[in-house]
């Protein structure tokens, strides 16, 4: 003989139902909030108009040839390498990903040989980092992102 269908099994069926929508929905937006990995600009407008300046900007840097490596060393100091003119003044900022931590402007002291070192280190974290170069009448931006 078949059990008959009562208001106990539909009720079971529907907490079911919920209770998996509802897991899945806390578990979405705990990746969400816990991966996000910052905004990339923060007006979409206002960026497409400026678009093809940037490009123009880019393709005048690139062609003056400069090429930059960011990295850290072991004490967590940031570490320019690159090709850049003799005399070259390099400064950069430090922006954590997710904005946890205030951005850190970084001072750097040429160790020669196309090498410069920040004075301060970063704290751990994944960080932005920002690259200014100014060097024969010219300015170069170069980002690169370091790890944690």
């Amino acid at each position: 003989m078949a059990r008959a269908f009562t208001g106990w099994h539909m009720t079971a069926i529907i907490c079911g139902f919920f209770g998996v929508v509802i897991a899945v929905n806390i578990t979405m937006a705990t990746l969400a909030s816990t991966t996000f990995g910052g905004t990339v600009v923060d007006n979409s407008y206002v960026a497409s108009q400026k678009f093809n300046g940037w490009i123009a900007a880019g393709r005048a840097q690139q062609a003056l040839g400069w090429q930059v490596v960011v990295a850290l060393d072991e004490a967590r100091h940031v570490r320019v390498t690159g090709r850049l003119p003799a005399g070259a003044m390099v400064a950069a900022t430090a922006s954590h990903v997710l904005g946890r931590v205030p951005e850190q402007h970084l001072v750097f002291s040429a160790l020669g040989q196309g090498v410069w070192r920040s004075a301060t280190a970063v704290p751990a974290g994944r960080f932005n980092v920002h690259v200014r170069v100014r060097a024969a009448g010219q300015t170069g931006d170069f980002t690169d992102e370091v790890p944690a």
